[in-house]
């Protein structure tokens, strides 16, 4: 059985279906939406033709927009770098470091095949439902650093099926 997961958005759901050649990243990402730590958290960069970002607990607060894109837990999990970063795939976002080490919460939805982008990040889902959401959210008015000026936010994340 995949591990499926819903994630209940305010402009609409997305399910993901997570990879199972990556095991740290799907665990990890379960892991946080059974605690709820996504609940709340805003899309902090949106950008039409490219992908939407989540992820950051910062988000939580309008009055951290600065820092958005800058939080997350105190841990980075290991690169398993498999897959493309095609349209609707599901990939871990991550600072600067050689290791190409993931962010512990950060995630980022590709809305468009974005190949130059292969070989960086590990891509640990897909969409199976809801890119309209994804394409949706995409399309919404951002600021100058691409941060939606009407907040998109993550309601919750739902385990809908697990191993």
């Amino acid at each position: 059985m995949p591990h499926i997961c819903t994630i209940k958005t305010s402009l609409g759901d997305i399910t993901v279906s997570l990879y199972d050649d990556t095991p740290q990243h799907r665990d990890n990402f379960t892991k946080l939406a059974s605690e709820n730590y996504y609940d709340g958290i805003r899309f902090h960069r949106v950008i039409d033709g490219f992908m939407i970002q989540t992820g950051d607990p910062l988000s939580r607060n309008d009055d951290n927009r600065m820092l958005h894109g800058t939080g997350g837990p105190d841990y980075r999990i290991p690169a398993e770098i498999i897959h493309p970063n095609a349209r609707g795939t599901l990939a871990a976002a991550r600072d600067n470091n050689p290791q190409k080490a993931s962010s512990g919460s950060q995630f980022y939805i590709n809305q468009a095949d974005n190949g130059f982008l292969n070989g960086e990040y590990t891509v640990f889902g897909k969409v199976t439902n809801g890119m309209d959401v994804v394409d949706a959210i995409a399309a919404v008015k951002t600021d100058g650093s691409d941060n939606p000026v009407e907040p998109v936010t993550i309601e919750t994340v739902e385990l809908v099926e697990q191993q």
